[in-house]
């Protein structure tokens, strides 16, 4: 690393602002932090007022080797404790960020407390904040907080133009089209046209000089392959989390409630304590998924009617427009046995032994920590490349069950019975268990995440750097 004559190396990571691009970033912030590097973190204005709002005015003060700043991110000032419309936030970072941000940098460059910015990395949907490295002519890395197989399924759009698949003129032909295999894909397998991301993006992801991916060579190898082929410096990384027990003081000075935008509630670790091992169905389904009251009344009464003990983690905003009250005969079927409460560190939860089976959206960052936790998954994908991830998690990884999209009260008690009690429960952890250890292995000294993060730090301090 630099010598003590040599000023630190400056990166400024500026992630997506919502909550599932702002926790990987975050981990890798302060493993780069924890290597020698001066980090400016930069958040919008909306989510750092979030950041104080859920853990006081401490916790985003940063010190003198880790600075918050902050962008406005176009959208009209609001004081709602939850996920921002993400079409039109898409739209307006994309179109207001590229001033601020650079603004931003100019002060950065300009002032004598920190180091020269030698590097930005940036989520791999801001291309604005690429946009602006480039002007300035600072070297720009990418973090993809998305899949691999997500990502391949974004690159598909225009072959299935090409093909005359898309675009569809009716709903029946829609209907007809989703169960078409599509084995012409390379690196990727078992795919429907179904299991495509539900809307597209573009290559700008791996046209950056390097891109840096949540996920480790064993998982995503076929595909990382095709990646490659379009931008061969790739740093596959993950799971972040697990590579970070290899820098126990990576939270010395940070609070130990992660990035969270909302208040944690660690009390559900205590009641997890209760329950024997492999026995408690979680149920969280991320920070932007929503669901009619209907499905909300379904989920509930699965969960109810299976007698088993459950933690969900039920936002506020979960239900799409007026929130909707479960009845009080809901409660009075769950007591002692259904905690209900609005976040959590979902790490941890999922690490607990007691944790048998996980409830998800199929968001990555979910997807990847039940992987790593060795966690069998029950799949209802919301939106995105979420379907992608479940088709994976179902049909090539092997640890993970889907739900109907019409989701019945029935149906979720049967699987979820199924996933903690059943013989196909059984073979899906074993499944589960085997991957876990792939992932240690990955970020185990020597292993190929490890190796990786080395790289990338070698390359980030080297002048000639990406």
């Amino acid at each position: 690393m630099d010598s003590p004559q040599t000023p630190k190396r400056h990166i400024v990571c500026v992630p997506y602002p919502a909550q599932g691009h702002i926790n990987p970033m975050m981990q890798l912030a302060k493993i780069l932090r924890c290597m020698g590097f001066h980090i400016t973190f930069v958040n919008s204005e909306y989510n750092h007022k979030r950041f104080i709002k859920s853990h006081g005015p401490e916790f985003v003060k940063g010190f003198p080797d880790f600075v918050y700043e902050t962008i406005p991110d176009g959208l009209p000032p609001s004081d709602k404790d939850a996920t921002q419309d993400i079409p039109m936030l898409c739209d307006s970072t994309r179109k207001t960020c590229y001033g601020p941000f650079k603004d931003l940098v100019l002060k950065l460059n300009a002032s004598e407390n920190v180091p020269p910015i030698s590097c930005i990395i940036a989520d791999g949907i801001m291309g604005v904040i690429g946009k602006v490295a480039k002007d300035m002519g600072i070297p720009e890395i990418q973090l993809w907080t998305a899949s691999v197989c997500g990502y391949l399924g974004y690159l598909q759009f225009d072959e299935l133009v090409e093909q005359g698949m898309v675009p569809f003129k009716d709903q029946k032909e829609i209907d007809e089209a989703l169960d078409l295999n599509l084995d012409w894909i390379k690196g990727m397998s078992n795919m429907r046209l179904r299991d495509l991301p539900s809307f597209i993006r573009g290559r700008n992801c791996l046209k950056s000089s390097a891109v840096i991916i949540n996920t480790f060579e064993d998982l995503d190898e076929e595909g990382l392959e095709v990646l490659r082929s379009y931008n061969p410096n790739i740093y596959t990384i993950g799971p972040l989390d697990l590579l970070g027990r290899h820098f126990p003081e990576k939270e010395k000075g940070f609070m130990s409630v992660g990035s969270s935008l909302w208040k944690n509630d660690s009390n559900c670790l205590t009641w997890l304590n209760k329950w024997e091992p492999n026995t408690v169905v979680y149920v969280n389904f991320g920070s932007i998924a929503v669901m009619t009251a209907e499905h909300l009344r379904e989920f509930a009464w699965g969960l109810a009617n299976s007698k088993l003990p459950f933690l969900w983690i039920k936002r506020a905003d979960i239900v799409a427009g007026d929130s909707e009250d479960l009845p009080q005969e809901f409660f009075d079927e769950i007591k002692d046995r259904g905690y209900i409460t609005s976040w959590c560190m979902q790490e941890k939860v999922l690490s607990h032994p007691s944790v048998g089976v996980f409830l998800t959206h199929c968001g990555w960052n979910s997807t990847l920590e039940g992987i790593y936790a060795g966690v069998p998954m029950i799949c209802w994908p919301f939106f995105s490349d979420q379907h992608t991830n479940c088709r994976y998690i179902c049909a090539n990884w092997g640890v993970g069950m889907e739900i109907n999209q019409d989701v019945k009260r029935d149906e979720i008690c049967e699987l979820v019975t199924e996933m903690i009690k059943g013989e196909k429960g059984k073979e899906i952890r074993q499944k589960s268990l085997e991957w876990k250890k792939k992932a240690i292995k990955a970020t185990d000294v020597g292993g190929s995440s490890y190796n990786n993060i080395q790289k990338l730090i070698k390359d980030v301090s080297s002048r000639n750097a990406i």
